[in-house]
């Protein structure tokens, strides 16, 4: 069965966005948008992080900033 080119595109599209989430998840930078569609969904009385926001959230706690211990990623 061939695909059409619409068809190929859009499969290679979610495939990109995988792979590049993926990526993102091991260097600790979760997807914002998974992110602010669970905070809909589960605390719906909480305002979901900006996207800035959500990515100092993360860049903090990959480097563990504020953390007594002194636990670093690198």
């Amino acid at each position: 069965m061939a695909l059409s080119s619409s068809e190929l595109r859009e499969r290679l599209k979610t495939f990109s966005k995988c792979v590049c989430d993926g990526a993102r998840l091991m260097v600790g930078q979760g997807d914002y948008e998974a992110y602010a569609a669970h905070i809909r969904r589960t605390h719906a009385d909480q305002e979901p992080m900006s996207e800035r926001d959500f990515f100092r959230n993360r860049e903090n706690a990959r480097f563990g900033v504020g953390n007594r211990s002194g636990f670093r990623c690198c």
